[in-house]
């Protein structure tokens, strides 16, 4: 399987996007330079979401 290794945003660890995501598209046509890890998109998700309701 083919993948690219990025850099996350939030928590700077390296990360892997394999073929077949929309990621990967975006890495391989270098539409977005930025991405987030999953760990960090659902931390980043439920903030949201939290803040939504106050």
């Amino acid at each position: 399987m083919f993948y690219y290794e990025v850099l996350c945003y939030s928590c700077k660890k390296i990360f892997k996007v394999y073929e077949g995501s929309p990621k990967y598209k975006q890495a391989k046509e270098n539409k977005i330079k930025v991405f987030c890890c999953d760990d960090c998109n659902h931390k980043i998700r439920i903030e949201a979401i939290n803040n939504f309701f106050r």
